[in-house]
């Protein structure tokens, strides 16, 4: 037998698998139990991956169905592929005869009961009646449909069956530019949509993510043939925006079923809440059959990663689309699932849990976000502080108020008025603030001292002084007893914008200085991750001589087109959209004739990186991000959030009773308000 197929049997059980260690405490419970020989194999993770599982859509299967593959003598060439992928690999590198099965995929899980019982003084589920809930609901798919059977002549006959877009609607994959409403795309457009659609990952028939690469002609894939959560939500955002959202919704409840797994390095497991770096779908053989296989999902919680750090920033971006996909799409109904509503507690518990830090702002290692390697970012970095003020002002959104979470909100509220004025106040720096750390006294010890973190004057870095523009500002890296990073890291200031943890004015300084030193930040290619680079002797005490943070390489000064979508962002919401469109028009000269890489190296960015990837998938997700926001900027109100003025009138330091100190937010609060007169 020459040809592979895909089969459903649907006299068998469920058995789309989870691939991780089970925890039988969890909330969430895998479809089947696993027998004591493939529980082994699978803490093992010695696995025969098929590799199909990363071109387009593939390897259709119904997820309420037992998912395997019979193959041939030529499995390793045996793939289930659409046209416009056939025609990818059809030069050179083989291409397998089979049959192609499509279903017309319907990913909604069934409505879950709402009789899970509740602790309210712990706000924790009773993980008994969870799980016999979690068990109850399953993937409710339509029946396959069989478009092309191949027979014993190795000749096609056509059978009944329409492509079905991501969206679920008869759309053909072959046509990049239909689903993209009436407006007319360029060729650099199609080329995109066509490179994003390549990229989606399916387990078990479902669209559930897209890889963070997908070059072709790459050897060594490393990790970055998963499925990454930081890296779709660009990709998340190109489709919602595109009225593509079933591949948003199964992301978004196949990742919220790993965030309960156990997860262990070394003996000890993270809190329950984190959620996973990244996940692979891989094919393996079902039950020791090597002519049958299976998909199985195996996620990244840090045990792989290197330096094994736990990714804080998924579960935050997780929230972050959780609210960005009931905006665009109007479906509140997944918020208020009771697995949902959980996975959001979790989440909070982990991020709110009680420490010895003193100050409102999340404690985390270096690598433990986008700078996912040594870059002298750990303690408070700002990206991972205007992450977590977003997930918070999206979980406030997002949770439904009853006993066994008014505690939580009102942590949340307490948490956000702090987070905020901590930031605009101690992170912010422009030159009369600069001038006024010049001047600081040090090792003052008083409640009513100026220089609180006793920041050494000397820290102002040489650069910094001949760098700053009399307009504008920006959130400094990181701030320490002691330490302030004066480094401008993109990701976060553009983000401070968005979800208005910086104050109105503080948002237009960003801006401000971005224009005024366009040269360094943007230059060739926008953005820089991070100005200026660390070099010489610093480079080798901070990154430990790391040769892929090279000065003006990755992420150490690096320029990354992802960013894109973020500043479009908050450019449209600032009233600057011209300053986006800037952006877009130089980024789109060179992304695609570049093959899309993933950064690009040198001070003007003007080469590609030495070691980025090609045909990266948030750089071209980003791209089309940016420029759906850009035609449509009344959609880009569905991402962002507006001041909060309630907070300004919230205090929760109590020292006004205390009588020690009057409380210094009164008069930021004062600030803002005369300000915005």
């Amino acid at each position: 037998m020459n040809s592979s197929s895909c089969i459903g049997i649907s006299t068998m059980k469920p058995y789309c698998r989870i691939l991780i260690s089970h925890n039988s405490s969890s909330i969430f419970s895998n479809f089947n139990n696993l027998s004591k020989s493939q529980t082994k194999q699978f803490n093992s993770r010695r696995f025969r991956s098929c590799g199909s599982q990363i071109t387009g859509y593939i390897g259709v299967i119904e997820s309420n169905r037992r998912c395997f593959i019979v193959s041939g003598s030529n499995w390793d060439q045996s793939r289930v592929f659409f046209n416009h992928v056939d025609k990818i690999w059809s030069s050179g590198r083989g291409r397998g005869r089979g049959s192609l099965v499509i279903s017309h995929v319907a990913s909604d899980l069934r409505n879950l009961s709402t009789t899970t019982s509740v602790d309210s003084t712990t706000n924790v589920v009773n993980e008994k009646g969870f799980e016999r809930i979690y068990i109850q609901g399953g993937l409710n798919l339509k029946p396959l449909v069989i478009e092309k059977v191949e027979d014993g002549h190795g000749l096609v006959q056509e059978e009944e069956s329409n492509r079905v877009g991501l969206d679920g609607s008869g759309v053909s994959i072959d046509d990049d530019s239909k689903g993209l409403g009436e407006r007319k795309v360029s060729e650099i457009e199609e080329e995109a949509w066509r490179l994003l659609r390549n990229a989606v990952v399916s387990y078990c028939g479902n669209p559930v993510g897209t890889v963070a690469a997908n070059d072709p002609v790459d050897k060594q894939p490393l990790n970055y043939d998963q499925v990454f959560i930081r890296d779709f939500v660009p990709s998340a955002l190109a489709f919602l925006l595109n009225g593509e959202e079933e591949i948003v919704k199964n992301f978004l409840l196949h990742t919220l079923q790993l965030q309960s797994w156990e997860k262990t390095v070394d003996c000890y497991s993270p809190g329950q809440g984190l959620m996973p770096a990244s996940f692979k779908v891989r094919t393996v053989p079902l039950d020791g059959n090597e002519e049958a296989f299976e998909d199985v999902l195996d996620p990244d919680f840090g045990e792989s990663a290197i330096g094994r750090v736990a990714p804080v920033d998924s579960g935050l971006w997780w929230i972050i689309l959780l609210r960005a996909y009931g905006k665009i799409t109007g479906d509140y109904a997944l918020q208020e699932r009771v697995d949902v509503q959980t996975g959001i507690r979790l989440i909070l518990n982990l991020c709110l849990a009680d420490g010895f830090d003193m100050f409102p702002t999340l404690l985390v290692t270096d690598g433990s976000c986008m700078i996912d390697r040594r870059m002298g970012i750990h303690g408070h970095p700002l990206e991972i502080q205007a992450l977590f003020y977003s997930a918070l002002r999206c979980s406030r959104e997002m949770l439904i108020i009853n006993d066994g979470t008014k505690n939580l909100v009102a942590a949340i509220n307490n948490r956000l008025s702090a987070l905020s004025f901590h930031i605009r106040e101690y992170y912010w720096v422009d030159m009369k603030k600069i001038n006024e750390i010049y001047r600081y006294k040090t090792e003052e010890y008083s409640m009513d001292a100026t220089n609180k973190f006793n920041i050494y004057p000397d820290q102002i870095p040489s650069w910094l002084v001949d760098w700053f523009p009399e307009e504008g500002g920006y959130l400094i890296g990181n701030l320490q007893p002691a330490h302030m990073d004066f480094r401008f890291f993109t990701l976060g200031n553009l983000w401070a914008i968005v979800s208005s943890l910086g104050t109105p004015q503080q948002n237009d300084g960003i801006l401000n200085l971005i224009e005024a030193k366009w040269d360094d930040l943007v230059a060739q290619m926008p953005l820089k991750i991070c100005y200026p680079a660390l070099e010489y002797e610093e480079w080798r005490i901070i990154t430990g001589s790391d040769p892929k943070n090279t000065p003006w390489s990755y992420h150490n000064g690096g320029s990354w087109p992802t960013l894109l979508w973020q500043f479009t962002l908050a450019c449209i919401k600032m009233g600057r959209p011209e300053l986006a469109q800037k952006a877009v028009s130089l980024a789109e000269k060179r992304l695609s004739a570049d093959q899309w890489p993933e950064y690009y190296d040198t001070r003007s960015g003007r080469f590609i990186g030495k070691q980025s990837r090609l045909f990266q998938t948030w750089t071209i997700a980003g791209f089309l991000a940016s420029k759906m926001l850009l035609e449509n900027p009344e959609k880009a109100s569905f991402l962002f959030w507006e001041e909060d003025y309630e907070l300004l009138e919230t205090c929760v330091c109590a020292l006004n009773k205390s009588g020690r100190k009057k409380c210094s937010r009164f008069a930021a609060r004062s600030q803002i308000l005369s300000n915005e007169k």
